[in-house]
Order: C-alpha cells, then sequence, then structure tokens
C-alpha cells in the first residue's frame, strides 16, 4: 500500500461476556503515567468503609490514553446536548468522594 491510500475499513467482532456486561461502578479513579504508558485504577470508596479496593485496572498508551479523553469529550458533548449541561458544582474532597486527582502515595481517609 502506497502512502495515499487508505486502509479499509475492518470490521471487529467484539464479544461482551456475563460479567463484563454487568458492569462494574466506580466513584473514584486513579491515574499514573510514565513515558510509555498511562495506568488507571478504578475503584470505589464507600462511606464508613476506610479501605477501597481496584476493582479494574487499564494500562495502555499515552496515545490511546488522549483517544479516549477524545472519545469521552465527544460523549459528554452529545450527553449534554440531549440532556443538558452535566453540573460539577464544587468538586468532591476526599471526605465526600468521587473522581479527583490523587497522588500515588496519597491516602483516602
Amino acid at each position: 500500500m502506497n502512502q495515499n491510500q487508505q486502509p479499509q475499513n475492518q470490521q471487529i467482532n467484539i464479544e461482551l461476556g456475563e460479567k463484563e456486561a454487568e458492569g462494574i461502578y466506580s466513584n473514584l479513579a486513579i491515574i499514573t503515567h510514565s513515558p510509555a504508558e498511562f495506568v488507571i485504577d478504578f475503584t470505589r470508596v464507600v462511606p464508613g468503609v476506610p479501605k477501597a479496593r481496584v476493582h479494574a485496572r487499564i494500562i495502555t498508551t499515552p496515545q490511546h490514553a488522549k483517544m479516549l479523553l477524545r472519545a469521552l469529550n465527544d460523549n459528554i458533548e452529545k450527553f449534554e446536548a440531549r440532556f443538558g449541561e452535566i453540573i460539577v458544582e464544587n468538586p468532591p474532597t476526599p471526605q465526600q468522594y468521587g473522581f479527583m486527582n490523587v497522588k500515588r502515595d496519597e491516602k483516602i481517609n
């Protein structure tokens, strides 16, 4: 294939297992990175429970992380066009839970 040719659209068949179809609720994501990869740990913090467990870890390349950011932004724009603006009045503190920037060594109380 020369540089002027575009690759043909390839259809990918994606299988969704029963367990994965149930989904995992997460209200906290801890994101770290190195020059080669991004690591996203999804957890949930529950009031009265002093410890949170990682329920899913996604490891991806910086390029795919940026593509994920763009895809999320596109979907948020479509969601807000249909249902109205998503309001995040006051970003949550660790005591309130929710997605936030957390240093890897920092503990969530």
